[in-house]
């Protein structure tokens, strides 16, 4: 019960692969942190498409882009962890500038704080960058970020509790 429990995921493997288990940990309101960075595909395979590739982003699944129709919407974790009552905080942050780089560290020190005072599951998701695979360069994917991933995924706090209702264990 005191020990700091925490994840670092990459889009597909939380919401993708990991869903059950991200679900799970949601709904008993496990006291855990988990820090999701969203690269908009599978970065350290091939660059597939993944549950947060944009509409029309080309990856190489989707050579042409991804189709609504075909591959559905990207998915915005953020907003769906903070639906769940087992949820104590939910956030998203970017390190594109500097006052977001600020702004995602208090995100995550709240995150912790959160399970540290043992309210809930926490949640934080960090936009991030895929230079090979976006084929752009560093500098690119840091204008490709503030200009059009967050766009589809806006920052800030999505859910902030200071407490949860208590789950009883039947007997």
């Amino acid at each position: 019960p005191d020990a700091i429990v925490f994840t670092v995921q990459g889009d597909g493997d939380c919401i993708a692969i990991g869903a059950g288990a991200f679900i799970g940990a949601m709904t008993r309101a496990e006291k855990i942190t988990t820090i999701m960075f969203n690269n908009t595909n599978y970065g350290t395979t091939g660059g597939q498409l993944a549950p947060t590739t944009l509409l029309g982003q080309k990856t190489a699944t989707t050579p042409h882009g991804r189709d609504a129709a075909l591959e559905g919407y990207p998915v915005h974790t953020a907003e769906l962890a903070a639906t769940f009552k087992g949820t104590a905080y939910s956030a998203r942050g970017s390190v594109h500038t500097p006052a977001d780089y600020q702004r995602t560290k208090r995100y995550i020190k709240t995150a912790f704080q959160k399970q540290i005072d043992g309210v809930g599951y926490s949640f934080v998701e960090v936009l991030s960058a895929c230079p090979p695979n976006w084929h752009l360069s560093p500098i690119e994917c840091i204008k490709r970020i503030g200009e059009e991933i967050v766009s589809e995924f806006p920052l800030g706090e999505f859910k902030n509790e200071d407490s949860i209702e208590k789950l009883s264990k039947s007997k």
